[in-house]
């Protein structure tokens, strides 16, 4: 129930289209119930005054006004049908609408934890094809759902009106009828979520290997992801198949109920027409005007609980994500900070992912403001999870890391995150212009702004000789880019953001060395009097920070200045070693 209110508030922006939506529907029922009886009164009324002796001349006017007022009444239906079909699809795509952006921007607040765990396929499925049969459930299940009841309804009132007998024997069947329609609605509510939940894989596969293209083809394994997505899509025709053959008995059984209802019309009109109960031919044809009436709406029910249950089945998908909360969330109190000094603390923290894995264990830095920290070790020490606890992408569970004296958690993650800027190995740049890119660093920045921040990361003159210039578009993930000019750009980018605390996390070690070489001015303009932590494993990228610490799983092993940890020939020194060796 929960569930079913939850979808009905989407309804409340659009209560007028509803309404209207609604109000048109029945009026399309009433039409569609009326027409048999107007039928039923002119030919039992009106066309045996015309075969009496001398006509009945005076009956003419009647005749042509009821007619006129069917014709007119028909083409208000028409114009009614235009709006339901118009304006009620309208409104199923204005609920898809707001679903879609309440389900974006609700992946925007969860934390990276969540995107740890689920694919990006799915979550594509969930805000594309779930939202498309929720907008045609919103759009047809409540007009399909009361033209339906008001027509049966109608109908049967009618009926009983004509001739009880009929009626009673036909209303008879309806418990059987339903009790097969809630029935088979189950059946079709399992496979129509199964149904989603193999395309919502299928989804997941093609967007993995569409991403992956150039390391399927560079290892020659086109055939090894076709035979991968076989799999999937195998099983998407086998849920299908199974949904389809709930859809077909439902579809069947309905039509065969269908069928006994008419039959049930002859027989029992027979036998009272046979008995000669008083009950006509006339009548009989009335009557199975309204069957067809009667039956139209049981079809309508069919397509009702057939797109009900593709609709709830994407709604119920679509609360997941809903319904999951992020774990990073701000205070009640919490601060907004404009001018961070970049005092940075990590006070006896501990942490470990959902995994029970420990990654820090009671580490203990201070890095004062303008200050460079280099972190140094093995993967898998802690040294990215460590920038992560500071820009609260994950939260601290024990200990606290404080920036300006202050607890992060104490921070508006915005403003905490406004105060940071990182530059990472991996790039990520969206598909647009080098121009965009540079200015997501600060979206209200202007050209010339943007200009500037490319001169400083040394990239504007190679962005003047592409053909485009600024407004070369650089592909997906920047593919058209080559790797120092991606990182280059993202230097940019944060020259434009200009946070006073900057995290180079394995910001050149995919790059070769002389693009390092070249790209280390840019770092050095960039981290001239800020705070900044720099993860390497290149160890003559940060032979000039302030301090180094070698970290790894059982915590800070050595720390000092480059010098100090060379005479201390330990950790460090084996690992400069190593590197001067490669």
């Amino acid at each position: 129930m929960n569930k079913i209110k939850r979808f009905a508030a989407y309804y409340k922006p659009h209560l007028g289209l509803f309404l209207l939506d609604v109000g048109c529907a029945l009026f399309v029922a009433a039409v569609d119930v009326a027409f048999p009886l107007l039928t039923n009164y002119i030919m039992k009324q009106i066309f045996p005054q015309f075969d009496l002796p001398g006509g009945a001349p005076q009956l003419i006017p009647v005749f042509i006004v009821l007619l006129a007022a069917i014709f007119v009444s028909y083409l208000i239906r028409a114009v009614m049908q235009y709006i339901v079909n118009y304006w009620g699809h309208l409104l199923g795509v204005r609920i898809e609408y707001d679903m879609r952006r309440d389900i974006f921007s609700h992946i925007q607040t969860l934390p990276f934890s969540f995107y740890d765990k689920i694919r990006t396929g799915k979550l594509l499925s969930r805000a594309t094809t779930d939202l498309f049969e929720i907008s045609e459930l919103a759009h047809h299940g409540p007009e399909d759902l009361l033209i339906s009841t008001m027509t049966i309804l109608g109908a049967f009132i009618a009926m009983f009106l004509l001739e009880w007998r009929i009626a009673l024997a036909m209303f008879l069947l309806m418990p059987a009828c339903m009790l097969f329609v809630m029935k088979s609605r189950y059946h079709m509510k399992s496979t129509s979520k199964s149904v989603k939940e193999h395309m919502a894989n299928i989804n997941a596969g093609i967007e993995s290997s569409i991403s992956g293209a150039r390391v399927a083809k560079a290892f020659a394994n086109e055939q090894y992801e076709v035979a991968k997505f076989e799999v999937g899509n195998h099983e998407f025709l086998h849920a299908k198949d199974r949904f389809y053959k709930t859809m077909a008995v439902f579809n069947s059984g309905t039509d065969f109920f269908i069928a006994m209802f008419n039959v049930i019309v002859l027989a029992v009109g027979g036998v009272l027409i046979i008995r000669k109960t008083g009950f006509s031919s006339l009548t009989f044809i009335t009557f199975m005007l309204y069957v067809s009436a009667f039956t139209s709406p049981l079809k309508r029910f069919a397509s009702f609980f057939e797109q009900y249950m593709m609709g709830m089945a994407g709604f119920s998908r679509f609360l997941e994500i809903m319904d999951t909360k992020s774990d990073i969330v701000d205070r009640p109190d919490a601060i907004e900070v404009h001018d961070l000094k970049g005092k940075i603390e990590f006070r006896d923290v501990s942490f470990s992912y959902d995994n029970g894995q420990s990654v820090l264990s009671h580490v203990n830095l201070t890095v004062d403001p303008g200050k460079t920290l280099a972190l140094v070790g093995p993967s898998g020490g802690g040294k990215t999870t460590m920038c992560h606890l500071l820009m609260r992408f994950y939260d601290v569970k024990e200990g606290a890391i404080l920036v300006d004296g202050i607890d992060v958690r104490d921070y508006t993650q915005e403003s905490l995150r406004r105060g940071i800027g990182i530059v990472q190995q991996d790039v990520f740049l969206f598909a647009g212009s080098i121009l965009d890119n540079i200015r997501y660093g600060r979206l209200d920045a202007t050209d010339e702004e943007v200009v500037q921040a490319a001169i400083r990361a040394h990239i504007h003159e190679e962005i003047m000789q592409f053909p485009d210039q600024y407004q070369t578009e650089v592909g997906e993930r920047g593919v058209k880019l080559s790797g120092g000019q991606k990182q280059r750009i993202s230097i940019a980018r944060l020259f434009l953001k200009n946070p006073p605390i900057l995290i180079l996390d394995e910001a050149t070690s995919a790059l070769d060395t002389v693009t390092e070489y070249d790209i280390q001015k840019s770092f050095d303009a960039l981290t001239e009097g800020r705070t900044t932590l720099i993860i390497a494993h290149r160890l003559s990228t940060v032979r000039n920070a302030d301090e180094i610490v070698v970290i790894d799983e059982q915590g800070i092993r050595e720390r000092g200045t480059h010098d100090a940890l060379l005479q201390q020939n330990g950790l460090y020194a084996n690992f400069y070693q190593a590197t001067l060796t490669d």
